[in-house]
Formats: structure tokens, C-alpha cells, sequence
């Protein structure tokens, strides 16, 4: 039997943020749990890791009708004076938390496959989708800093070995989530016995899949199993047809529809120069030691990121870590976003050097303009 459309999915999900057909492009934050968010560098900012901070711009994103909340998974930081992501949270009780003092807003976990046990994180998913009321999405990564998985004990895969064993995982975790007998598995990465897990989450059939797989095998799972796949997308208007391409490779292969997200490192001022202003800051301020730290590490270590580091210098990376820049005036930054919709992006995470103020100006001067060009509510 095909697998259900993902759109078919949505309808036991309709409580959820990002299946609201009111809001045709979603929007969200990202990387609110990490030091430095997405930016490399010590330029002034309100932004810190604190839960007081943290829990703030989670109710701010909520309060302003944004989409989701999702964070990085790291275990360790990238060195340089500031050890860029060195400090974070949790990511599984961090969405507990949030899911606590929020409403509407979707609250994701990034979960590392290869240190997190595929009972564990079944059982942790379903206690946050119930203390959230069935707002829970679990993020994916299969691990590409061999230092953080070092730390466990453990080595790295090859590259399309990881989306293996994350098959193997998430066949896993979801007959926990989805089966009310007792099963056994012997597989070639995971064996369990007799393995259950009650209570079951309130989504039906189970949370939203978010993957971020861009390489052929990382494509390949993602279209396979995502609700939610992102695609990095420097210019909308090359990017549409791969979108497209993605989109009819999940249909044609696994009957499936998943939307499709991207994100965007948001610069935004009432005035271009203002704008370049504060950009310039940013990388006047940069950890270039901890840029070329995390440069060389994708380039050595992901066959995931290949596209960005292409594109990318140092200045690029330590504003967003290679994050497309969305620079200029609210009008500027609603034509890109238009552009991204426009091209087949469903939905954008954001980032922001100051995640509050921005987000704070975002809302003021932006989201105005997307609900006049009619993509949000």
C-alpha cells in the first residue's frame, strides 16, 4: 500500500500552525537555543542563553502569529573566541518547556539519530506532543560533527550509511508511536525486544517529520519520510525547478506531497544603508576562527552542505553560517520572500543578529506587507 500524502496527513493536523491554509508562507524562528544563534561573531546584541531569554522570544513569536520554534542540536561548540553554539539546550526538554508557556506555535526538537535511542526518543516526542497539546515536530539529523559523536563513543558513518540508520531509527520510532502490540526488531544497525511505548502522542498518526537532507541519500530519506523537507535556497528563481524536482521525486517514488521550507539570516532596517549598517557590524565583529573552524568541518565531514560552501566565504558563514542574507528595507525583504514562495517554499525559518529586536521590527514593518501581498493572515 503507497504511503499517505502528506497532505492527507493534515487532516489529523489541522490544529496545527503549519497547515493553516490561512497563511500560505510560514514562518518561524530558528536556532533561539544555541550561543550566537546563526551568528558568528561579537558584534552588540540583546541575544543570550538564558531560559528567561529564550522562553521570552518563544512567547514573542507566538504572540506575533508565527508558525514554529526550531532549534540546533550541538553537543559542543566550534572554538574561536566565542566557541560559536558552544553553549545550548536540550532541545527535547527545551520544547517541553516552551511548550508550556506558548499557544498556537509548533514546537520542534532536533534529534541527533546517532546518540539518541529510538525508544528514547519515541517516548520524549510523545510526552512533549501531549504537554503541548499536539504542537510537537521532530527535526532530523543524521550527525555530521565527528567531534560531537566522538564524545558518545562512537564513530562516524559513511555519508549515505547515516541515512540508513536513520531509516532503520525512524522505522522504529514510528511503529512505537503508531502500534499497540509489543515488537521485535533484528535489524542491521538496531535490534529491540519486545519494544512499546505508551501513551501514544496526540498527533494522528504521528508528530510532523522535519529533515534537512540535501545530498542524493539525504534527499532521498527526506522525501521519503519528511512532512517537512528543507532545501537551501540562495536565488528562487534556479531553485524552483529543484524544488519541483524534489517535490515530484517524493509523489513519483512514495506517493507523498511534503512541504517544502528554507530559511533566511534576516538584515532588516528601514533604510538600505541602515541595513548594510548593521550587516557590517556583524562581520566587523565575526569569530573568524570559529568560521573556519565550522567551514572546514562541512567541507571535510558533510556531503550535505556541498552547494552552500561553494558559494560561501567567511563573511557569509559568520553571518548565518551560510544562511541566505535577506538584506535591506521591509519591502526589500517581502520581495524576497515573495520570490521564495513564489518559487514553491511553503514555509521560512528565521534568524536574526538580535532575535528580539528583529523579530520585533519584522513584525511592525514586514509582516504588514505579507498580509497585504496575501501570504499571511
Amino acid at each position: 500500500m503507497p504511503a499517505p500524502l502528506a497532505t492527507d496527513l493534515a487532516e489529523g493536523r489541522s490544529h496545527l500552525a503549519i497547515y493553516d491554509d490561512e497563511n500560505k508562507l510560514k514562518l518561524g524562528t530558528f536556532a533561539t537555543n544555541v550561543s550566537y544563534g546563526l551568528s558568528i561573531s561579537e558584534a552588540p546584541t540583546t541575544y543570550e542563553v538564558s531560559w528567561e531569554h529564550t522562553r521570552k522570544l518563544a512567547r514573542q513569536s507566538d504572540a506575533m502569529g508565527l508558525d514554529m520554534v526550531v532549534p540546533v542540536s550541538r553537543w559542543r561548540g566550534f572554538g574561536g573566541a566565542t566557541n560559536f553554539n558552544g553553549e545550548s539546550f536540550d532541545t527535547y526538554t527545551w520544547a517541553a518547556g516552551l511548550a508550556q508557556v506558548t499557544e498556537r506555535i509548533m514546537v520542534f526538537a532536533t534529534s541527533h539519530v546517532p546518540v539518541i535511542h529510538p525508544i528514547v526518543a519515541a517516548k520524549q516526542a510523545a510526552t512533549v506532543d501531549h504537554i503541548s497539546n499536539g504542537r510537537f515536530g521532530l527535526n532530523l539529523v543524521m550527525g555530521w560533527f565527528t567531534p560531537e559523536l566522538e564524545m558518545f563513543g562512537s564513530s562516524q558513518r559513511e555519508h549515505d550509511e547515516r541515512y540508513r540508520v536513520g531509516d532503520e531509527w525512524l522505522h522504529i520510532v514510528k511503529r512505537l508511536w503508531t502500534e499497540e502490540d509489543p515488537f521485535s526488531v533484528d535489524g542491521a544497525f538496531y535490534s529491540v525486544k519486545d519494544a512499546q511505548s505508551w501513551p501514544k502522542p496526540i498527533q494522528r498518526p504521528h508528530p510532523v517529520i522535519m529533515n534537512a537532507g540535501a545530498s542524493p541519500a539525504g534527499s532521498d530519506f527526506s522525501a521519503r519520510h519528511a512532512d517537512v523537507s528543507f532545501i537551501a535556497v540562495k536565488d528562487p528563481a534556479t531553485a524552483a525547478e529543484r524544488i519541483q524536482r524534489f517535490k515530484s521525486d517524493a509523489f513519483d517514488k512514495y506517493h507523498r506531497n511534503p512541504l517544502v521550507f528554507s530559511g533566511a539570516y534576516v538584515v532588516c532596517a528601514d533604510t538600505e544603508e541602515e541595513a548594510h549598517d548593521q550587516l557590517r557590524s556583524v562581520v566587523d565583529g565575526g569569530d573568524r576562527e570559529a568560521a573556519r573552524n565550522l567551514m572546514q568541518v562541512l567541507g571535510i565531514q558533510s556531503g550535505s552542505f556541498d552547494e552552500i560552501l561553494a558559494q560561501a566565504t567567511e563573511d557569509a558563514f559568520i553571518t548565518g553560517w551560510g544562511t541566505p542574507v535577506f538584506l535591506g528595507t521591509p519591502e526589500q525583504i517581502t520581495d524576497r520572500l515573495i520570490g521564495l514562495e513564489n518559487a514553491g517554499i511553503s514555509g521560512v525559518t528565521l534568524g536574526f543578529h538580535d532575535y528580539e529586536r528583529g523579530l520585533e521590527h519584522f513584525g511592525e514593518s514586514v509582516l504588514p506587507l505579507l498580509r497585504q501581498a496575501g501570504l499571511r493572515a
